[in-house]
């Protein structure tokens, strides 16, 4: 636990010794603001509630997670510096977890300055706080798993920009899966069960669950579950390069 925790302290502090860090922030920021009073019509809607700006939040990461992640691995490949960081008296499997807690941080902080706006809802009437807060567990779980999947992609390419592009496609993939419309169009000619498989797997149907204030054990599982998988599979690429 001790070199899983120097590890994290080494990483979340290279995400602030760079201005990188905090343009990522800001435009995450921004891109919730314009998200929820532009697009989500917050106060035409005449509800105090954080429904636009959770809403929203698959999309957002859509991007968000890839441009975070993609930095994880393909940097510590395309300097060398992995096999440095290899021979530390750490295991591969503590590695990845220092790695992925302290960007798994960096997203919680990017996550909590969005308070204002529970602030804001709180002050203009009597939301749900309960659900909130379930939305935030269940949007922080959500990003965990793009996270994951961002992190083993990151681990199999040198090249930051394809490791980028790829988890895009995959992030997207797993929300769209669950897309009412996308579900509509493959309604017709694909089994009912087959279905609620595809959708049981999809990002978006799992936190809308969680968003609406119904915390699903399943969902929680799923979520955790994915994590872990792509965790070990990010090990068992990482094990597979050192071996080269």
């Amino acid at each position: 636990m001790q070199h899983i925790w120097v590890l994290f302290k080494r990483e979340f502090q290279s995400y602030f010794a760079t201005p990188i860090a905090y343009v990522f922030i800001v435009v995450f920021l921004l891109l919730n603001g314009i998200c929820t009073f532009y697009f989500g019509n917050f106060f035409a809607r005449g509800q105090a509630d954080l429904v636009p700006f959770f809403s929203f939040h698959p999309w957002i990461y859509v991007l968000f997670i890839p441009a975070l992640s993609m930095r994880l691995w393909s940097e510590e490949r395309k300097t060398g510096t992995i096999e440095l960081l290899l021979t530390l008296p750490i295991t591969t499997w503590q590695a990845i977890c220092g790695k992925y807690l302290a960007a798994c941080a960096f997203i919680a902080i990017s996550l909590a300055l969005t308070f204002p706006l529970w602030l804001a809802v709180n002050y203009l009437g009597n939301p749900d706080n309960g659900v909130i807060l379930a939305s935030y567990a269940g949007s922080m779980l959500m990003a965990g798993g793009f996270l994951a999947i961002g992190a083993c992609i990151s681990a199999l390419t040198k090249n930051q920009v394809i490791a980028f592009i790829i988890t895009v496609l995959l992030c997207l993939l797993v929300n769209l899966i669950g897309f009412p419309v996308v579900i509509d169009q493959i309604r017709g000619w694909m089994p009912a069960t087959i279905l609620d498989v595809l959708r049981s797997f999809s990002f978006l149907t799992n936190f809308d669950t969680i968003s609406r204030g119904i915390v699903d054990l399943r969902s929680v599982i799923f979520f955790a579950s994915l994590i872990i998988f792509m965790l070990f599979a990010n090990m068992i690429v990482i094990e597979d390069k050192k071996a080269d």
